[in-house]
């Protein structure tokens, strides 16, 4: 069995989510027993699983499997289901806050019901009060329609503890705060452990992390068996980079690195870990496995770390066939000087710099365009959005930049545009600008490891140009937007170089690892029996 880990699936997913759907969805097509693990709560959690593709019977959710709820029934829960214990309740709807006031025959507020829409109003949430209208606590209900968490409050208005209740609305798991002062002697409410009972046992568990291992634990206890490994790939390391490394039983373990594992990508000998590895990189050896994106990291990570363990080189991206065999649009068939990037708009995508490139294109080329399509990433007041706004007032581009929010309609938006821009400091892979190129797209991107300066062959599919020079930048997109002839040539390109990514060669990449897995799996078993 395989297990992929993450946290959530969230509506509007980064890379990360997108290229672990993308593969498993390849090993559904390829007939592998699998699990998406994910280990965070989230109310809506079957409902956008569902929406990616993936059914109930595919996923375990550490929360539901504590609450025996991994497969439940889904109904429609309304304010017409919901018990107050009071009678002679008047309930006043707010349509415009999607939610009802409850108020008893004093017209004392009783609860606040939040629902998802007007129209449908399935109830999300129920805040209560006490008699002297001080918010006591409030249920957190599943989209399945039972109630999932209870937060309780202290008379300050702060939470005390969280309770997750089973599908019969028993408490199987708690977690308790406390009231801590910062160094800016700030008070801040801190975890200070979990409280479990399951299968008529109790357990306590200082943080998330312990309970996760217990869970991981759990799960691999679940599918052993002795006559194939259990295969864990970690998406998100920070989730089970310490806990995959103390199963009780033996399993194969994955890290799954889909970004650079340096702080500064292009200093990937010298430069400080990334933070969100540094743990994991100083255990490679721990693993049984390590899966890099792309030859260049895979090579810098064997000269830096000298691991023992096996490395992988497997694309994060697959390009699906019914798109390598769909219709080519030509680039005269698109729009002129349409230029896209899809992207959250962070400081690490450096979008700012891809503006101030169609900034100088402009001045010769009227028609040049720019959409951006992704999230604003709220790090820092929006730090990241407010530079590419700066940007766009100092070149006067109101009318020829637009930052359209997320999308899934990438089909439609690539096969209308021309050039895929892309500016970032550091990636992992890139699975838009290889989106990019399977659409035909000519593909012009800085020098940035990793993936980009791989995925965009130079002279090929597009160009690459020096980190960091957005009149390079500008040049390459000029060069291109004068010669009719050199910007079909680059969109042949793109759509022939999509191949590398293709369902076949990334299984087969993937089948290498499965088979190393095996192959070492009774290995593994004898070692285990010894040591007993």
């Amino acid at each position: 069995m395989i297990f992929h880990i993450n946290a959530t699936m969230p509506e509007q997913k980064s890379g990360i989510e997108h290229a672990e759907i993308q593969r498993f969805m390849l090993f559904k097509k390829n007939h592998i027993a699998q699990k998406l693990i994910l280990r965070d709560w989230d109310p809506e959690c079957h409902r956008q699983t569902k929406a990616a593709g993936i059914d109930d019977d595919d996923l375990i959710n550490m929360f539901d499997y504590f609450q025996k709820a991994t497969i439940v029934a889904t109904q429609q829960l309304t304010i017409k289901d919901l018990d107050f214990g009071v009678v002679d309740l008047e309930f006043n709807d707010e349509p415009q806050n999607n939610r009802y006031l409850v108020v008893d025959n004093s017209k004392k507020l009783v609860a606040r019901v939040n629902y998802n829409n007007a129209e449908t109003q399935r109830v999300k949430s129920v805040e209560l009060f006490d008699g002297f209208g001080n918010l006591y606590r409030v249920d957190h209900y599943d989209i399945r329609g039972f109630k999932s968490l209870q937060q309780w409050y202290t008379p300050d208005n702060k939470i005390e503890s969280e309770t997750w209740l089973d599908v019969h609305g028993q408490p199987v798991l708690e977690s308790f705060f406390k009231t801590t002062k910062t160094v800016n002697h700030q008070s801040e409410l801190t975890r200070t452990n979990w409280h479990l009972t399951f299968n008529e046992i109790s357990y306590d568990f200082d943080t998330i992390e312990d309970l996760t291992i217990y869970f991981l634990d759990a799960i691999n206890q679940t599918f052993f068996n002795t006559l194939e490994p259990n295969i864990f790939i970690l998406d998100r390391s920070h989730l089970a980079d310490y806990g995959l490394l103390h199963l009780k039983n033996p399993a194969y373990t994955v890290l799954h690195l889909h970004n650079s594992h340096a702080g500064d990508a292009q200093e990937p000998m010298q430069s400080v870990l990334n933070n969100n590895y540094e743990f994991a990189m100083n255990a490679l050896n721990q693993y049984d496995a390590v899966v890099s994106a792309t030859p260049q990291q895979t090579r810098d990570i064997k000269l830096r770390f000298q691991p023992s363990v096996p490395l992988f080189t497997i694309p994060v991206g697959i390009v699906k066939d019914t798109l390598l065999h769909a219709k080519r649009v030509r680039v005269g068939e698109r729009q002129f000087g349409k230029v896209v990037a899809f992207a959250r708009i962070a400081w690490e995508k450096h979008l700012d710099d891809l503006v101030r490139a169609v900034g100088i294109v402009k001045e010769e080329i009227p028609e040049v365009s720019l959409d951006l399509y992704g999230y604003a990433d709220p790090t820092d007041n929006f730090r990241a959005k407010r530079a590419v706004e700066a940007v766009i007032d100092k070149y006067h581009l109101g009318d020829s930049v637009t930052m359209k929010g997320y999308t899934t309609d990438i089909d439609a938006v690539e096969n209308r545009a021309m050039i895929y821009g892309l500016t970032s400091r550091m990636e992992g892979f890139n699975l838009a600008i290889m989106e990019g190129i399977a659409h035909g797209l000519i593909a012009l991107s800085y020098d940035v490891n990793y993936g980009p300066n791989e995925i965009v062959q130079d002279n090929i599919n597009g160009k690459i140009v020096p980190y960091g020079d957005y009149q390079a930048m500008a040049n390459a997109m000029l060069t291109v937007l004068r010669d009719p002839r050199l910007a079909q040539r680059y969109s042949d390109g793109a759509y022939q170089s999509a191949e590398r990514y293709s369902e076949t060669n990334v299984m087969a990449a993937w089948q290498k690892l499965i088979e190393d897995a095996n192959q070492k799996w009774q290995h593994k078993i004898a070692a285990t029996n010894l040591g007993r």
